[in-house]
């Protein structure tokens, strides 16, 4: 089912994006043990996705650009806070190469 709703997207244009952008030059200004859930929020805005992992609640900012020719394109931040919404860890990835 995923994979038909993926190729839908695909065909047509040869590519699909979801999530959205979010300022990575923001990532080295976040402190562990010291940043919390309004900070991020001032710094990237709302999440695109949210859940918890290990108990803790995890927000997700992220952007993946998927080709039907070529390579696909990922970037995202995952954060992790604990009980007071403090980051506590934070795992941030790209696939993008600098132009």
């Amino acid at each position: 089912m995923v994979l038909a709703v993926v190729l839908g997207l695909l065909l047509p244009s040869g590519c699909a994006t979801v999530g959205r952008q979010f300022p990575v030059e923001s990532v080295a200004r976040i402190r562990m043990n010291e940043t919390d859930q309004n900070e991020i929020r001032a710094l990237f805005g709302p999440p695109w996705r949210t859940g918890v992992e290990d108990g803790r609640v995890t927000w997700t900012y992220g952007r993946y650009k998927y080709r039907l020719f070529g390579e696909t394109e990922t970037t995202d931040l995952v954060l992790r806070f604990d009980d007071r919404g403090v980051v506590v860890s934070y795992t941030f990835s790209t696939t993008e190469h600098p132009g």
